[in-house]
């Protein structure tokens, strides 16, 4: 079975230009949505990028989940956001 991919002790999971940061299990979920790209050598890189810290109940409306929000231009920024996000959120329980 292959590892799961972890940032500073929460997993990392991507589909397509989303990475969810965080477990489902837990109350708070980080959603990092690149919204723009540029070609450095072969490869794409993030110029922009969408962080949201978001509840995981999914008995409330996707729209009214989202607790924080901001856009980010690199995805190593987006990430340390997200990461002082998420600690702050799972410790204020």
């Amino acid at each position: 079975m292959a590892k799961t991919l972890e940032y500073k002790g929460h997993p990392l999971q991507r589909k397509d230009n989303i990475i969810y940061y965080g477990s489902f299990n837990d109350e708070y979920i980080i959603m990092l949505q690149i919204l723009d790209t540029k070609k450095v050598d072969d490869m794409d890189v993030a110029t922009k990028v969408s962080v949201q810290l978001q509840l995981t109940d999914s008995t409330i409306k996707s729209r009214d989940r989202i607790v924080k929000k901001t856009e980010k231009d690199s995805l190593y920024t987006a990430i340390d956001v997200a990461a002082v996000w998420l600690e702050r959120a799972l410790s204020s329980r």
